[in-house]
């Protein structure tokens, strides 16, 4: 079997993670989306600015979000906005909440759940796409990396709230009453990647996800768990099944005997199913050779 490859490096800096983007080979064309959590105020462990501008220079990358179906300081848009700017990023390049004046609905063509995903209309600007994750761990998904930033991160307040209900309903004040199954809920992110991925295109998309600042909670918890392992470094793939798949081994294999939190995190929710059904769903495959870069 071919294995997918996913390129390593140990040092988080702009220059690695430039360094691994290079060595994807692969040139985004057009208006480049570049997809990152903006992270809830209060929270401080989403990429930092200064870490991710000279990658998003060097590509022309416009930094893209969308608004969240929680109560939060970025489920409306000018409070979005205004974390935007007071955590730095449109200090560095150009901005695009992309659900702010409405949302579009792509096809999910064989998902276990949805036959729709919402998302931010304003994707239809854009040519190709670079998903830049901070790898953690997430309260639901167990962890959040390349798939969850696809899925949940890409889709409006509606389509999150479809996601989390596994389709049940795309109104997000009865969220709470129509959570799904927690495996119905992990194979609804693998449906709703397929869709962005087929609108996108395979050739437009390339996947980098940053582990370090390893908190068990998601960047979109505003008081999130102070992480208790160390850093790990930085995954680039252009397949984001293998990615999200190697940044998980790389936890559970690490020596740090602080990581058995995140692990537990992890299991606990039966994290890795999502990368299971994303792999059934024909997204990737979970069969990497690891290449590691000085």
């Amino acid at each position: 079997m071919l294995k997918s490859r996913v390129y390593y490096t140990k040092e988080i800096s702009s220059d690695s993670l430039i360094k691994i983007y290079d060595a994807l080979g692969i040139k985004l064309n057009g208006k480049v989306a570049v997809k990152i959590s903006t992270g809830e105020p209060g929270g401080h462990n989403f990429l930092q600015p200064n870490l991710i501008k000279g990658l998003v220079k060097k590509i022309g990358g416009t930094i893209v979000e969308c608004c969240t179906a929680y109560s939060g300081k970025r489920m409306d848009p000018k409070l979005h906005w205004q974390v935007m700017e007071s955590h730095g990023f449109k200090g560095i390049a150009p901005c695009d909440i992309m659900d702010e004046e409405g949302e579009i609905k792509l096809q999910v063509n064989k998902g276990y759940h949805l036959r729709e995903n919402i998302v931010g209309k304003n994707i239809k600007n854009y040519k190709s796409m670079l998903i830049l994750s901070h790898f953690k761990g997430h309260a639901m998904a167990g962890f959040g990396g390349a798939l969850k930033n696809i899925s949940i991160g890409i889709a409006s307040a509606a389509g999150k709230t479809s996601i989390h209900t596994g389709g049940k309903t795309t109104d997000r004040t009865k969220l709470f009453d129509n959570f799904a199954k927690q495996d119905d809920f992990l194979e609804s992110m693998a449906d709703a990647c397929e869709s962005v991925i087929n609108y996108i295109g395979r050739e437009n998309m390339a996947y980098i996800n940053i582990a370090n600042r390893l908190s068990v909670d998601c960047d979109c918890d505003s008081n999130p768990a102070e992480p208790e392992m160390g850093d790990i470094g930085i995954f680039g793939s252009t397949d984001p099944v293998a990615i999200d798949q190697a940044s998980y081994d790389a936890v559970i294999n690490c020596d740090d005997k602080g990581k058995y939190a995140l692990i537990e995190r992890m299991k606990s929710r039966n994290g890795i199913h999502t990368v299971e059904a994303a792999e059934k769903l024909g997204i990737g495959s979970r069969c990497y050779e690891l290449i590691y870069m000085e």
